[in-house]
C-alpha cells in the first residue's frame, strides 16, 4: 500500500496482456454491497488509445464538459483545500511550472489527456442508477486495482478530470450504460522522469480518526 504511488510519466512499452488479466481479475475480488459488483471497466490500449487521446485533447480544448458526477471547488472543506494546494506546489515544483504561470499548467492539464504517455487506460463506470451508494462500491473497486497493478509492478495514475468528458468516452467506446466515475492511465513508469520522484504527505492519523471505547 505504502509502495503505490501516482506515476506521471510512462514508457510506451505496453504491459502484456497475461499481466493485464491477472491484474483486472483481481481488481475483481473488491467488496461491494450485496455482493452487487455495480462496476463496468473498459479498458483501452494500442490503437484505441490513440484514437481516444485524441478525442478527449479535442473534446478539453473545446470545452465539451460533460461530467456524469458533478463538480465544484466549494466540495471541499478549507482543510481539505490546503492540502491540495500543498499538493499542487509540489506537484508543479517538480515540473518546474511557477506558481502564478498558469498558462504552462493549463498546457500541463491539456498534455494529461493523453494518458502522460501511458500505453494503457481504464474508465470505472457505476452501472445501476449511478448513485452514490454504488459509486462508492466502485470507488473500492478503484482502490483495489490501483493495489492489483503495484503488486504487479504497473504503475498507475487514476485521473478525475478524465471523467469531465464523460461523452467523449461514451461515444468513442460504444458504451450504453453507467455514469463514469474516474479514468486510469497505467503503465510502466518513466523512472528517469523528476515528476515520478514526487512524494505526498498524508494527513496524521489522529486528524481523520476516532477510536471510540
Amino acid at each position: 500500500m505504502r509502495g503505490r504511488r501516482a506515476t506521471r510519466a510512462f514508457r510506451p512499452d505496453p504491459v502484456p496482456e497475461d499481466v493485464l488479466r491477472a491484474v483486472f481479475s483481481l481488481a475483481g475480488t473488491a467488496p461491494s454491497n450485496s455482493n452487487a459488483q455495480p462496476w463496468r471497466v473498459e479498458v483501452v490500449g494500442g490503437a484505441r488509445r490513440d484514437r481516444l487521446a485524441d478525442a478527449l485533447r479535442a473534446a478539453h480544448t473545446e470545452r465539451r464538459v460533460t461530467p456524469d458526477y458533478p463538480y465544484s471547488e466549494d466540495m471541499y472543506a478549507p482543510v481539505h483545500q490546503e492540502r491540495r494546494a500543498a499538493f499542487g506546489a509540489g506537484l508543479y515544483g517538480a515540473l518546474g511550472i511557477g506558481p502564478d504561470d498558469h498558462p504552462a499548467r493549463a498546457a500541463y492539464n491539456a498534455e494529461s489527456m493523453g494518458f502522460y504517455g501511458a500505453p494503457h487506460a481504464a474508465f470505472l463506470f457505476v452501472a445501476g442508477d449511478g448513485g452514490p451508494r454504488l459509486a462508492a462500491d466502485v470507488g473500492a473497486y478503484l482502490q483495489t486495482l490501483l493495489l492489483a497493478m503495484t503488486a504487479y509492478g504497473v504503475a498507475s495514475c487514476p485521473q478525475g478530470l478524465l471523467s469531465f468528458y464523460a461523452d467523449t468516452v461514451r461515444d468513442e467506446l460504444h458504451v450504453n450504460e453507467g455514469k463514469l466515475l474516474v479514468g486510469v492511465s497505467f503503465g510502466y513508469a518513466d523512472e528517469t522522469a523528476p515528476v515520478n520522484r514526487l512524494a505526498t504527505d498524508r494527513a496524521a492519523l489522529e486528524a481523520t480518526t476516532t477510536f471510540h471505547s
